[in-house]
């Protein structure tokens, strides 16, 4: 309930303040576990994506933002779980699991940290591992603008316009063959591709924009009403 009302005056939130619209939201299964996988450009993208998925989504978060005041209350309350960026942190990874073991649906972001807007970099090998131990379609998404909205090295976002992209699902079986760690960052790898095309469909669409033209792919669209409907 408590994630639901928070779930809603954020999105309010950031309709006014950066226009968020949602494509592609019809491939996120409505149930059992999903993995979804974002290019990472600002401390938004998590409500973003939260805020744009048909269902409730967790994410992990470097355990440095729980310490920013009102923000860290803000996304521990929307599911946020807390992972350490300095070497490997197997309490995170074994919480990520059981988010998707428990037919949650968990966001990740395979470059491991923000970049510039637009900018997508190489995917690292723990998004892989996710994929392939827990065997949950992944989701791949493509945040748009988020960059521009709150820049890194900015103390307070600002109003610009905020597009999320959402793909079709794919999978990653285990492989019998190879090492371990070629087989996630090969997965890695094949999300962060996933991303790119998104981005590129999303250019396309909007260099065709001008014209009235939609995202023959998308069925639904999370307009400006908030609710979904017919593109």
């Amino acid at each position: 309930m408590l994630y639901a009302v928070l779930k809603f005056l954020t999105v309010v939130v950031m309709r006014v303040l950066f226009r968020l619209r949602g494509w592609g939201i019809e491939h996120v299964p409505r149930t059992g576990s999903v993995l979804l996988v974002a290019n990472h450009s600002s401390l938004l993208d998590p409500p973003l994506v939260g805020g744009s998925a048909p269902r409730p989504v967790s994410f992990m978060a470097k355990a440095e933002l729980f310490r920013i005041p009102l923000f860290g209350g803000l996304i521990r309350r929307l599911n946020a779980r807390p992972v350490r960026r300095e070497g490997g942190d197997p309490a995170a990874l074994r919480t990520a699991l059981r988010v998707l073991e428990n037919g949650g649906a968990l966001l990740v972001f395979p470059e491991g940290t923000r970049g510039p807007e637009g900018e997508l970099r190489q995917g690292k090998a723990g998004a892989g591992m996710l994929a392939v131990l827990s065997g949950a379609p992944v989701v791949p998404v493509y945040i748009s603008g988020s960059g521009r909205a709150w820049p890194r090295g900015h103390r307070l976002p600002r109003p610009a316009r905020v597009t999320v992209w959402f793909g079709e699902p794919i999978s990653f079986a285990k492989q019998g063959g190879g090492s371990r760690k070629e087989a996630y960052e090969a997965a890695s790898q094949a999300m962060m591709a996933a991303i790119v095309r998104l981005k590129e469909r999303s250019q396309e669409v909007g260099e065709a924009g001008a014209g009235g033209a939609v995202l023959p792919s998308s069925k639904y669209i999370y307009g400006r009403s908030g609710q979904h409907g017919e593109a």
